[in-house]
């Protein structure tokens, strides 16, 4: 199944955290799925709580510039308490699969992902757009 053929119900029921360990661990196809279906279900988890896209891509330069380790221990990387609680939880995910600047760099892309997916949401949305379907359609 694929993004393509999944509900946002569907894709909210994935295990972001998990993908994110696999795909930092494992790269190839468990990578491909951590920038695929996993940053549309953090997205999607993202917006329900409100979450504004340039807070998810700020974020991303946070880890970027200081390191992943260092953003998972700020009390709070995103803005509200269950938002924060849910960036915590991606970022103490991946801060274990992270040796370097090259991990920390995926993480940062990954991010920067899942930001651009919020942020089509957000004018597809604006734009008459519906949600529900696959990617809202």
């Amino acid at each position: 199944m694929t993004h393509q053929s999944m509900t946002d119900e569907e894709l909210l029921a994935l295990d972001v955290p998990l993908m994110i360990r696999y795909g930092l661990m494992f790269g190839g196809a468990h990578r491909t799925a951590l920038f695929g279906d996993g940053a549309i279900a953090a997205a999607l988890a993202a917006e329900r709580l409100g979450v504004l896209p340039r807070s998810v891509a700020y974020l991303g330069e946070v880890v970027r510039r200081g390191g992943t380790r260092m953003a998972a221990e700020l009390p709070e990387p995103l803005p509200g308490g269950e938002a924060a609680a849910l960036a915590r939880d991606w970022l103490g995910a991946a801060a274990p699969g992270v040796r370097g600047v090259a991990e920390d760099e995926t993480v940062a892309r990954w991010l920067e992902a899942v930001a651009a997916v919020l942020e089509l949401r957000v004018r597809t949305r604006g734009a008459g757009g519906g949600g529900g379907g696959p990617l809202g359609a």
